[in-house]
């Protein structure tokens, strides 16, 4: 989280953050992270650890939550540890933030790829480059198994 820090919307470099949900203690399940997100309009940080130990995620500022249509703003932002942090920040060319169903989460857009997106039962994810961030692929592989998931919220 602090390397984070300084690619946060300014009006979030300061505040505290609280760890919503996780894996390790709520089980894999995209049903329950929807449950445990946060509160409405809350910004949300997603990380996740693959089984190749490659640490990636997505910035939103707003909630997780299940959608008919893609939300979020310009803050949104994929990122990478491999092996040093990478922002991948929004291009302007669509406004495919975030969208997501009971079986599928998925972040960013264009030509049918997705820029990160998991599975319903949070086992199984995929990282493309994509227009709406123009990133690179987030793990070492296309499709990824998870290790580790957390969502972060503001306190």
């Amino acid at each position: 989280l602090p390397q984070l820090g300084p690619h946060l919307p300014p009006r979030l470099t300061q505040q505290p953050w609280r760890l919503l949900y996780c894996t390790g203690q709520d089980g894999f399940s995209l049903r329950t992270l929807y449950r445990c997100g946060g509160q409405p309009g809350c910004p949300a940080l997603l990380l996740i650890r693959d089984t190749d130990a490659q640490a990636f995620g997505a910035f939103c500022a707003s909630t997780i939550r299940c959608s008919n249509s893609f939300y979020g703003t310009g803050e949104t932002f994929l990122f990478s540890f491999s092996p040093e942090l990478k922002v991948f920040r929004w291009t302007g060319r669509n406004n495919f933030f975030m969208k997501g169903d009971v079986d599928l989460l998925m972040f960013g857009g264009g030509s049918g790829r997705f820029g990160l997106w998991l599975d319903g039962d949070l086992h199984h994810g995929g990282s493309h480059p994509c227009e709406t961030f123009d990133n690179e692929t987030l793990s070492a592989r296309e499709e990824f198994c998870v290790q580790d998931l957390e969502v972060w919220g503001l306190a």
